[in-house]
């Protein structure tokens, strides 16, 4: 049975990238965890180091955790606010995790888009298209609804790769268009005619 990760090692994977996997540590932390098949080390420049299928696994098991330096969550898990959470907690900290979720999702879309391309939405994305589209709103200004006050909320539709955007300012749900197209999402505006209301439906671009 393969033995489990240092007290260290577990720092290191509790406080990896929630969303790309990549890892912060010391080289030899780094290389511990490559010989474990935990993490591997990016074969372009700047040559980071991210975890493993099995170090998911084990960043994401129910086993105690160790706990991790204070500017990260107490879950080790980021989320991003789709509109409706009950007074989230505001101020640096969470502007710092947001920018570092927002880069680390443009780092994936580098490595997992054939081409490289980063002003292009990646698989990740398409499998959780309320996150996706709620980190780029997040991440470029945008404010969340909390409880029933205003702001944006991003909600899942029946349709196939596409999720909902509702914002009760007419110039703020256009704001939200604009920042959604420069993220490579497709957008358009519809109406409600039950809540006779404007919204979105964003899709991610393929091409």
């Amino acid at each position: 049975m393969t033995r489990p990760p240092t007290a260290a090692q577990r720092r290191v994977i509790d406080a990896a990238d929630p969303v790309t996997g990549r890892l912060r540590g010391t080289e030899a932390q780094l290389s511990a965890l490559v010989k474990r098949g935990l993490a591997f080390r990016h074969p372009r420049p700047p040559h980071d180091h991210f975890l493993t299928p099995a170090g998911h696994r084990i960043r994401e098991s129910e086993e105690p955790r160790v706990p991790v330096e204070a500017e990260v969550p107490a879950t080790g898990v980021f989320a991003a606010r789709v509109g409706g959470e009950e007074s989230p907690a505001d101020g640096p900290g969470r502007t710092r995790e947001v920018h570092s979720a927002w880069q680390g999702l443009l780092e994936l879309r580098r490595m997992t888009n054939r081409d490289g391309a980063t002003h292009r939405p990646c698989g990740w994305e398409r499998s959780h298209l309320v996150q996706a589209a709620a980190l780029a709103l997040e991440a470029a200004g945008h404010r969340p609804a909390t409880g029933d006050g205003p702001g944006y909320r991003v909600r899942a539709t029946p349709q196939p790769e596409a999720v909902a955007v509702h914002e009760p300012d007419t110039g703020s749900l256009r704001a939200c268009a604009g920042t959604l197209e420069r993220a490579g999402w497709q957008v358009s505006e519809h109406n409600d005619p039950r809540a006779g209301a404007r919204y979105l439906l964003a899709s991610p671009r393929r091409a």
